[in-house]
């Protein structure tokens, strides 16, 4: 099974349930002793939480993915201590278990959430 749920269906009803998300990486923040990163599929965006103290060799994979990298998440949905009323997943985070990198990813020349083609330069630069 790829996935359980999509990325943009979870809320605080799920609370206490373990999920299997799939999806791209699209933001990764390395707070020291936690790293959290926003899962992003075509249904929306959900954060995962890993701990150093709880898995320290999970906590240091999650450290290198990069943006846009394919990844396969399972772990337990849990209340946020911050809650993001920006984001329909915001009362929500999934504390990780286990990730499987479905497939790596180059840095694309430009970000994917902003509304821009980068400009004609990068654009013809990079044209297929």
């Amino acid at each position: 099974m790829l996935r359980s749920h999509t990325c943009g269906e979870l809320d605080s009803l799920n609370i206490g349930e373990t999920v299997t998300l799939s999806g791209w990486i699209h933001r990764n923040r390395d707070l020291g002793g936690m790293t959290f990163i926003d899962l992003r599929d075509r249904y929306g965006i959900t954060q995962i939480a890993f701990n150093m103290d709880v898995d320290e060799r999970l906590c240091t994979s999650a450290r290198k993915l990069g943006r846009e990298f394919v990844v396969q998440i399972v772990g337990n949905v849990v209340e946020r201590s911050s809650k993001n009323n920006k984001i329909s997943t915001g009362e929500i985070e999934i504390k990780a278990e286990k990730l499987n990198i479905l497939n790596k990813a180059k840095t694309p020349p430009f970000t994917i959430e902003e509304k821009t083609d980068g400009g004609d330069e990068l654009r013809m630069k990079y044209r297929y």
